[in-house]
């Protein structure tokens, strides 16, 4: 009880929403990716690609602002070459999306070479007049920066286009039959390339959220698997968008737990605790796969577009 009492809850709770927020974006990016039948697992390099591209900019430009425009930008050039290479030469998904990954950690570490050890600057909490005062509730939801607010915000965006815009039934009528889809006029290349680049520039601020707030700092491979996470919270989330904001708050939520059992001294090894986050990721997808939502019904599907 006393290792407990060490931990400040309202300090808990306000990390949790900062260390939810990269793979919150990056999820929900491929969240709309899949909901257009494409599987694309190169969010992991996507994240990174952004990460670099992020604080590279940040740190030469002197503005955080700039840096998350160029993560997003990086983070879609990426997605680009997806959908080059899958929705125009017809190459396998899965295999070109594991390609992507690879590709995008060997590109961070080239392009991060000159950037280990720097700083980069700061960006501004915002502490909300008032709101911010409220005991508790004011550390715990009003004294963040702009980006953990942006998810919030995108979270309900995407909910609010899938479900009630017609671009949003446009987008799920592809995911769910492209042949259906292209027999009533709609262009499912065109569609689909646009998803990726949207999950592709939501997977670069993930990244550069990473480089820039949560560990200010460059080291190759910082995202350590937040990539892989993001994907698996899409299936978690049983392709819906309130799901995946609950489950990046219960990874984030243990993974900032764990770190703070460890401070207090915890008599448990490290690597336990360490490894506690993604175990119970584990756990909940085997549980959340007795759910009878289905994905997608193209998804993974090549798409052969016929006269």
């Amino acid at each position: 009880m006393m290792l407990f009492g060490s931990i400040d809850p309202a300090l808990l709770l306000a990390s949790l929403m900062v260390a939810s927020t990269p793979i919150l974006l990056a999820a929900l990016g491929e969240l709309v990716v899949e909901r257009a039948g494409v599987l694309n697992l190169g969010v992991e390099g996507m994240m990174i690609t952004g990460a670099i591209c992020g604080f590279a900019m940040a740190v030469n430009s002197g503005s955080p602002a700039l840096g998350f425009v160029a993560a997003a930008a990086g983070g879609a050039g990426l997605a680009l070459l997806f959908a080059l290479l899958t929705q125009f030469a017809l190459a396998n998904q899965v295999a070109s999306g594991l390609a992507l990954t690879l590709f995008g950690l060997g590109l961070s570490a080239l392009l991060g070479q000159g950037y280990v050890g720097l700083k980069p600057p700061a960006t501004i909490r915002l502490n909300i007049p008032l709101l911010s005062d409220i005991p508790f509730l004011g550390r715990v939801l009003f004294s963040h920066d702009l980006m953990v607010y942006l998810g919030l915000v995108l979270v309900a965006l995407v909910w609010a286009v899938l479900k009630y815009s017609r671009a949003g039934l446009i987008l799920r009528a592809v995911g769910e039959n492209h042949e259906a889809a292209h027999a009533l006029g709609y262009k499912v290349v065109r569609i689909r390339v646009l998803a990726i680049l949207f999950g592709g520039a939501c997977a670069g601020l993930g990244g550069a959220y990473i480089s820039l707030i949560r560990v200010p700092q460059w080291t190759e491979g910082m995202t350590a698997g937040a990539g892989w996470i993001a994907l698996a919270l899409v299936v978690f989330a049983s392709w819906k968008a309130g799901r995946v904001l609950l489950g990046a708050w219960l990874f984030g939520g243990v993974t900032v737990l764990q770190l703070n059992l460890q401070a207090a001294g915890l008599a448990i090894p490290v690597e336990y605790l360490s490894m506690s986050p993604y175990l119970i990721t584990i756990l909940v997808l085997v549980i959340m796969a007795r759910d009878k939502s289905r994905a997608p019904g193209s998804l993974g599907r090549v798409f052969y577009a016929t006269q």
